[in-house]
């Protein structure tokens, strides 16, 4: 699997097991957790969407999200739906996919808000230090923020299985972290390190309203 992601200028003892009505419904309630028709909507949109650019005469790209222009602040919005083709789109839709479930899986409810504020947060970072007479477009924003939040939460955490997934993350996704230099003028190293600082920001924002909320319980 690459590492890079680019923005675009049963019991055996007592024989098989049979599933109660009771289990069955619990695990389709694992499937269908809060976020992930979240995830589902941005892959059917996202695709819909480039193969629609490919149409004669269409250009969505400049809908992207130009730095320092007020009205490249749609482009908040817009830039994680807009890929530059389709190897652009898979390379994003992968591990977004990925991150994004591992996400759903640990926050729960909290995804939707980790998920705008990553979006909004990188967004507002790449205008601002943004070039001026680039276009940004692709969703490697919202990746390199999962990405940087996953990492963050596992180091905050202390725990095995959060030790574990972080350890697994950073051999399986590590070589992301160069994707926040400026090594190529074409792929976005802007919304890359925004997209982790935003990850990493959210992170110890949720693990301290955590901890709070475990301690009211305690002490209550």
């Amino acid at each position: 699997m690459s590492n890079e992601i680019d923005v675009m200028v049963v019991d055996p003892k007592e024989g098989p097991f049979i599933p109660s009505p009771s289990s069955t419904k619990r695990g389709v309630a694992r499937y269908r957790q809060p976020g992930c028709g979240l995830i589902a909507l941005f892959i059917v949109v996202a695709w819909g969407l480039e193969i629609f650019d490919h149409f004669p005469g269409v250009n969505l790209d400049g809908l992207g999200l130009r730095p320092r222009k007020i009205s490249g602040l749609l482009g908040i919005f817009t830039m994680p739906w807009l890929h530059g083709g389709f190897g652009h789109l898979i390379s994003n839709t992968i591990p977004f996919v990925v991150l994004g479930y591992l996400i759903v899986a640990t926050e729960r409810q909290r995804f939707y808000y980790t998920s705008f504020m990553i979006l909004l947060l990188s967004g507002l970072g790449t205008w601002f230090i943004g070039d001026e007479n680039s276009i940004h477009i692709g969703a490697s924003g919202l990746v390199y923020g999962y990405f940087g939040y996953l990492v963050t939460r596992a180091f905050l955490e202390k725990r095995a299985l959060w030790t574990v997934l972080g350890i697994l993350l950073l051999i399986v996704y590590g070589g992301m972290i160069w994707g926040v230099l400026p090594t190529d003028s074409r792929i976005s190293w802007e919304g890359h390190l925004m997209g982790f600082l935003s990850g990493f920001w959210m992170a110890r924002v949720n693990f301290k309203r955590q901890s709070q909320s475990a301690a009211l319980l305690i002490n209550g």
